[in-house]
């Protein structure tokens, strides 16, 4: 014990003492008077070793703070990839111009829960966007081109080519169908208004507004209520008498005969005079109009890129010519907050503990829907010929290694039907994997009937298509927009369900696609004036039949 009294000036000067492990050695700093009685050059010595030791403990603390944050990192990567910064603008494709709060989902998604897409947009694209942003806000619902521009549409003038009415164009989107069918032809629709200086507004009398955030900033697209057509647009078809394709047939059009509004049939029963909308020539005509109120229920991207003029356009804002939906998809569909809690409550339960994750999206085309055993039949065939899934054990495993962590891949299942899920679900549980994986398969609904229209059942199969996209591979039945909708979104190429053609299940199963984009099921399937008898399949490379129609349909594809 120290005997030094508190009245001793050794005490009073001493600033720090340490007993060494020999207890008979007690080591103290050195006191200001006994420093003060050194001579000059033990002073300088001391000096210099005191700053030594300094340095040399602090060169020690850093090397052994840097060696503990490596083997931190070193230790989680044998576990998880490094991560890699995550864009929310996702490379300038959005603009940070609107508040994070009011949509969860437009910059959560990129952040959180999307793995980065090796599609990048490109800066061709995304100064278009930009400009028209500022388009849509220049004569968007509210504005006076606006109001000018539907002041003609209350009368019938088939003078209308001599009339001015601003600087503004226009091109209303119809809700028709169901919502893989919406998504894919609004996306249309929009990139048509970019490639024609048009501005797009959507027709809110369903849901649209319950399932998706304002796509443009400082604006809005949504169709005004009181806009002097609406009670008329729902119940135009191909009999109206300004349909294009039957203005086509009277001969109703030309360069001095210009009306104030035209209406497209973009839809499955589309006449060739309709699909004549796609090529140079009637564009020229389509283009001086400055309404035009569009139906459609088919992905028509692909056919756009036949005309010319669109091509040239639309190389230069796609350069990844199958990342046309996957990048407008990004863009424009931001679920609202309602169907986002939706999305990620689901993740956060089922998806986001799995090691591998796989979308399975059942669709059948059938008169008498419902559950079919061929189809069981044929989706199990696909995920175990591909190694999608592993096949179940003959027997039980005598021994288990529980030192070992078994993989977990979690399966995600979309279908009218719960029956699908139900199976596949049984099959993992009833016996082992032959490769030691635990299978967990999950399905958020299955209400057996399609209720389009309805907002929570939409939302749904929203929330759906969604949760399909974020999985790391995925499995859609041919033909079904909700599947395109779903891997394209996700930037997934899919394995594609051949459509049975009987009570059997096709052999074989499915087949990869190399391509993500959509498909144009019902194109022209001619070309345009001179080359009416050419394959549309066959006008340009890059855009060929689908791989799920056989010799029919178009698709975008890179791969030649």
């Amino acid at each position: 014990m120290d005997t030094k009294k508190p009245s001793d000036p050794y005490v009073k000067e001493q600033t720090h003492c340490q007993r060494p492990a020999q207890p008979s050695s007690t080591q103290c700093k050195i006191s200001g008077e006994v420093f003060s009685s050194l001579g000059s050059k033990m002073k300088f010595l001391l000096a210099v070793i005191s700053s030594g030791l300094l340095i040399w403990s602090v060169v020690l603390l850093s090397s052994s703070t840097n060696f503990n944050s490596q083997l931190l990192v070193a230790t989680s990567n044998d576990s998880k990839e490094p991560e890699t910064p995550r864009d929310k603008l996702i490379g300038g494709l959005l603009t940070a111009d609107f508040d994070e709060g009011s949509c969860q989902s437009r910059y959560q998604q990129s952040l959180l829960y999307r793995k980065p897409s090796p599609y990048k947009p490109s800066e061709y694209l995304i100064s278009k966007l930009r400009n028209y942003e500022k388009l849509h806000k220049r004569c968007g619902p509210g504005t006076d081109a606006y109001k000018k521009a539907t002041e003609i549409l209350g009368h019938d003038d088939e003078n209308y080519a001599e009339k001015s009415v601003g600087e503004c164009r226009y091109i209303v989107w119809v809700a028709v169908y169901g919502l893989g069918n919406r998504i894919l032809t609004l996306a249309s629709v929009f990139l048509y208004a970019m490639l024609t200086e048009r501005v797009v507004l959507v027709d809110q009398s369903k849901d649209i507004s319950d399932l998706f955030c304002e796509p443009f900033p400082g604006t809005s697209w949504l169709l005004p209520l009181e806009f002097p057509l609406m009670k008329q647009i729902n119940g135009y078809n191909m009999r109206y008498s300004r349909c294009y394709g039957t203005m086509l047939n009277n001969h109703a059009i030309n360069s001095t005969l210009i009306p104030p509004h035209l209406y497209l049939h973009i839809l499955h029963d589309s006449r060739d005079n309709d699909k004549m909308f796609f090529c140079q020539k009637d564009q020229s005509l389509v283009d001086k109009v400055p309404w035009l109120i569009v139906k459609a229920n088919v992905y028509f991207v692909p056919s756009l890129w036949l005309n010319p003029t669109f091509q040239t356009e639309l190389m230069k804002m796609f350069p990844q010519k199958e990342a046309v939906f996957h990048h407008l998809a990004r863009y424009l569909f931001h679920p609202t907050n309602q169907v986002w809690g939706l999305i990620t409550r689901s993740y956060n339960a089922y998806l986001s503990r799995a090691d591998e994750t796989l979308g399975i999206q059942v669709r059948i085309f059938s008169d008498r829907p419902g559950y079919f055993q061929h189809v069981m039949d044929q989706v199990v065939s696909c995920v175990q010929r591909e190694k999608l899934l592993p096949e179940a054990a003959a027997q039980e495993e005598p021994k288990v290694n529980i030192s070992q962590r078994q993989k977990l891949k979690a399966v995600l299942v979309t279908s009218l039907y719960p029956e699908y899920s139900d199976n596949l679900k049984n099959m993992y549980w009833e016996r082992p994997t032959s490769t030691g994986e635990i299978i967990e398969v999950y399905q958020p609904s299955g209400e057996r009937v399609q209720q389009t229209d309805k907002k929570l059942h939409d939302q749904k199969a929203l929330a759906e298509m969604y949760l399909l996209s974020l999985t790391d591979n995925i499995v859609t039945s041919a033909r079904s927009t909700f599947g395109y909708v779903a891997h394209s979104l996700g930037g997934l190429k899919p394995w594609l369900l051949y459509q049975p053609t009987g009570p059997t299940a096709p052999n074989p199963p499915c087949i990869r696609s190399t391509s993500m984009d959509p498909c144009h099921l019902t194109p022209p399937s001619h070309g345009c004036e001179a080359d009416w008898g050419t394959d549309s399949g066959k006008v340009v490379p890059f855009v060929r039949h689908c791989e799920d129609r056989g010799n029919d349909g178009l698709k975008l594809f890179d791969e030649l």
